[in-house]
């Protein structure tokens, strides 16, 4: 496959458009979620620009990028948090925008920075979300406690969460973003302040979602874990989409042995040895002397 270049050695274009192309012996599958020509201007500088993408029932959608590429910008288009400037999402072929709500009805979301309520309980907070999603009151108080024991929380649900630690509230929005059994889950950096055993937890939980034939887009720097969930990545630079593929096709079409190497070919545009090497000499320098 021929890449294209624009002079800075890194490809682009070329990949973002290779698993929409039909290989020998694949099955057509249905898209739930799609982004099309998704673009968001703030004043004249684009944080996002013309990305598009798309996840069928059980794919895992890894989006990969560096700080500033426009990650966090396509997540809170997708949750309805801002809207997009031009381009289209669109849930089951219909365009979210005409039915925000029923795509909301639809939908959960662990944000990467946890807001939430301190002044209550992990289960009164449970118990809110269920009953803003209309959810009946034994069902609440079902999952609520079910949840909470499962994820190791059960002797802190009745506490305030303003008394938990990172990882307990972590553990809550993701017990929320559950609760009412969503078909697309969106999660941005969920792994943020999970102990081990949390994430190893959480990572099966990934995987048995998508073989339920969940819609997940799951935003991450973690490459390691998103090349052992996701199903396929998008990698943005500079809100581009440069790659739109699986794992293994990637590493096959760029030559590189892992998801790291394939993301440092793509993105990357320094040599981060050498800068560790600079920052090691700063750090061992005398006071006065560089």
């Amino acid at each position: 496959m021929r890449l294209l270049w624009r002079g800075d050695s890194h490809p682009i274009g070329s990949l973002a458009g290779w698993s929409a192309k039909k290989r020998s012996g694949d099955c057509p599958r249905q898209v739930v979620l799609e982004v099309r020509n998704l673009t968001k201007y703030y004043t004249r500088l684009p944080a996002v620009e013309a990305a598009s993408f798309s996840v069928a029932p059980g794919e895992v959608l890894g989006l990969l990028g560096p700080n500033g590429s426009g990650k966090s910008t396509i997540v809170n288009m997708l949750t309805g948090l801002i809207e997009p400037t031009e381009g289209e999402i669109l849930f089951e072929g219909r365009d979210v925008r005409r039915d925000r709500l029923a795509f909301r009805a639809r939908l959960g979301y662990v944000p990467e920075i946890p807001h939430l309520y301190p002044y209550l309980s992990g289960r009164e907070y449970l118990q809110l979300v269920g009953r803003l999603r209309l959810m009946r009151e034994e069902v609440i108080a079902h999952k609520a406690d079910r949840l909470m024991e499962l994820l190791s929380m059960r002797a802190d649900r009745h506490s305030p969460i303003s008394a938990y630690s990172k990882g307990m509230r972590q553990k809550v929005l993701i017990a929320a973003a559950l609760m009412h059994n969503p078909r697309v889950l969106i999660f941005d950096e969920p792994l943020s302040g999970l102990d081990v055993t949390s994430a190893l937890v959480f990572r099966n939980l990934i995987k048995a979602l998508g073989e339920q034939g969940k819609v997940i887009v799951y935003s991450s720097h973690v490459l390691e874990a998103v090349e052992k969930i996701c199903s396929k990545v998008v990698i943005l630079r500079q809100g581009k989409v440069v790659a739109n593929d699986s794992v293994e096709n990637l590493r096959n079409l760029m030559q590189a042995p892992s998801l790291e190497d394939v993301f440092s070919q793509l993105v990357l545009q320094e040599d981060t040895q050498q800068v560790a090497a600079s920052i090691l000499e700063v750090v061992r320098s005398r006071e006065g002397r560089l």
